[in-house]
């Protein structure tokens, strides 16, 4: 991560985040609520090289392969339709 730090409020943020995802593609970008920094956008190779993981999402919620198949047979769901009620006598 090398660059120019940049620091947007939340409003700027959610008015530029095209060029906010342009910028933490070089460093961090800070995002402030009311002068205080409460969230840090960076790319996914920065965060994967911080955090040491390479696993992906489908890695993590794939099932293993050392785990035989097995059969899956879920009951049939059933949902029925109730009037509400909005505090009514009934």
């Amino acid at each position: 991560m090398t660059g120019i730090t940049h620091t947007l409020s939340s409003r700027a943020f959610t008015a530029r985040v095209a060029e906010a995802k342009r910028w933490a593609t070089s460093s961090p970008v800070f995002i402030n609520d009311r002068g205080t920094a409460t969230h840090v956008l960076m790319s996914m190779a920065d965060y994967r090289r911080l955090t040491g993981s390479e696993e992906t999402l489908l890695d993590a919620v794939a099932m293993p392969a050392d785990v035989p198949d097995f059969e899956f047979d879920p009951p049939k769901a059933v949902i029925g339709l109730r009037i509400p009620s909005f505090g009514e006598d009934e």
